[in-house]
């Protein structure tokens, strides 16, 4: 067979196509399980708002989806090592590893909420938290003893806040958990539920100052304004939203019931945080894509973007539910349909992309990394 014919064959063709996707897996994006958080909370907004075959369906994906990521992660860390690792100590890039456990966690959320399975839930409360205690000392330690360091306004971003979202959702699902078990195990998870929950407001108040800063007294380029930059909301969104989960599981917990002002006080104040940023953003949005006119193109952090908006309308739910502020009715179903609207934007996108790359897999055999 002539090497023509060899090149053309089926075995040939297949060969050219994982070759294909090796190398598109080299620049990966560690920030990737933000699509698991997105479609996760999309489909809980959805099912406490009413909407329960939206929110089964979405479901069902977002198990698929997340196993397919995990899977092409480990691909990624055995096919490219060095790349895999370089991206876990850097500054841009190391924070979107965090969303690998807050995508666990919400995925459990949806097992406890959707499925009504306590041990799914449990196993990825386990995951999550494994994942939490590897991912906050590897990424913060590599970060503190480097000695090559970018300036402030080129290293930080709101990605860094997904930190604080991986903390919070940590603690949403042991709360989740602690409202289905026994006691004494009630008791302690819901005291890990609130150690985590104040971890996380403490973390937020120190990243927050220094995303502050940097947006203020340094210049800033309609390229910086990643989607990340809805972590802003998004964090203090998640937050409320493991404070109301505390709220109602107080009566099951006297420490929690002792601290329900506090609880209280704290939750209103997370909202409100998370709800100030939301003009802010649309201005800053308004900015970047109108009058700087960038172009609009789908980037995996995008998903970033949507998880927000589905969080703030869950959180609202919840907080209505556990403050009787019956007069916030509205905007659950608004911020839902919003994050449902970004959702499918997103959704394409992520389609078209892989549709490229499988193109571009057929017809380019470019050369396997060393």
């Amino acid at each position: 067979m002539s090497p023509e014919h060899l090149a053309d064959s089926p075995t040939a063709t297949a060969s050219q196509a994982a070759a294909g996707w090796r190398t598109a897996l080299a620049d990966f994006s560690p920030a990737y399980f933000g699509m698991v958080m997105a479609t996760g909370i999309v489909s809980i907004g959805s099912h406490v708002l009413g909407l329960p075959r939206l929110a089964q369906g979405l479901f069902a994906l977002n198990v698929v989806v997340y196993v397919v990521l995990w899977l092409l992660n480990l691909a990624r860390l055995v096919w490219h090592p060095r790349a895999f690792f370089r991206d876990l100590i850097d500054h841009l890039r190391g924070p979107g590893f965090f969303t690998a456990v807050a995508a666990t966690n919400v995925l459990g959320s949806q097992f406890v909420i959707l499925a009504g399975s306590l041990r799914g839930g449990l196993v990825l409360w386990g995951l999550g938290v494994a994942l939490w205690i590897a991912l906050t000392y590897a990424i913060f330690t590599a970060l503190t003893v480097k000695e090559d360091k970018p300036p402030l306004d080129r290293g930080i971003s709101g990605g860094w806040l997904l930190a604080v979202v991986a903390t919070q959702s940590v603690a949403v699902l042991s709360a989740l958990l602690a409202a289905h078990i026994a006691q004494p195990h009630k008791l302690e998870m819901n005291f890990f539920a609130l150690s985590m929950w104040l971890w996380g407001g403490m973390l937020y108040i120190w990243m927050m100052s220094l995303i502050f800063y940097r947006y203020t007294f340094f210049r800033f380029q309609p390229g910086d304004l990643s989607p990340p930059y809805w972590i802003n909301m998004g964090a203090m969104a998640i937050s409320t939203l493991a404070g109301s989960l505390l709220i109602v599981n107080a009566p099951d917990a006297p420490f929690l019931d002792s601290l329900r002002p506090f609880l209280k006080g704290f939750t209103i104040f997370y909202w409100a945080t998370g709800t100030w940023w939301i003009p802010m953003l649309l201005l800053l949005g308004v900015w970047r894509y109108v009058y700087k006119r960038f172009p609009l193109a789908y980037d995996p952090l995008y998903w970033g973007a949507v998880f927000p908006l589905g969080m703030y309308a869950t959180c609202t739910q919840e907080l209505m539910l556990a403050m009787g502020f019956d007069f916030l009715a509205p905007l659950p179903r608004i911020f839902l349909y919003a994050a449902f609207a970004g959702w499918l934007a997103a959704f394409i996108g992520v389609v078209r992309s892989a549709l490229r790359v499988i193109r571009a897999s057929r017809h380019t055999a470019p050369p396997l990394p060393s």
